[in-house]
């Protein structure tokens, strides 16, 4: 069951949303969002630009340019952090809004060598820390 317009958190660009994610900037079919909660340092969340899109419906096109979305991301994460790895997931059972988790992970980090925890709640940082945080990923973008 697919979520209506009204519901979605993406769409709305509600309270929900911004208690979770800080906007980092448009990209070119897609919104860039950090997550405040950041055990994986850098976490960002890359959202399709329409709602209710499946992966599958996109065309060669829109498809291609959602990943090249992904991968931009990706490497500015990659230069800014470093990590061991980088996890993506697509995920979205209860919300129907295409949008793909980057997660940086860290060999010593946490954890590492599984699959990562959606909202572990358990590291947040000062405003200015997450000012500093977006500079990095926009440096690479």
């Amino acid at each position: 069951m697919s979520t209506p317009f009204s519901e979605c958190l993406y769409c709305q660009d509600n309270e929900l949303l911004h208690s979770l994610m800080i906007k980092i900037c448009d990209l070119e079919v897609s919104k860039l969002f950090l997550f405040k909660e950041q055990s994986y340092l850098g976490r960002c969340n890359v959202v399709y630009k329409d709602h209710g899109v499946e992966f599958h419906e996109l065309s060669d096109e829109q498809r291609n340019a959602f990943m090249n979305d992904v991968a931009k991301v990706a490497k500015a994460i990659d230069t800014a952090f470093q990590p061991a790895k980088i996890n993506y997931g697509a995920y979205a059972d209860t919300l129907s809004h295409l949008h793909m988790h980057i997660v940086p992970k860290h060999k010593d980090g946490y954890g590492f060598g599984g699959v990562f925890e959606m909202n572990p709640q358990k590291t947040t940082l000062s405003e200015a820390e997450y000012i500093e945080l977006i500079e990095k990923i926009k440096m690479g973008l």
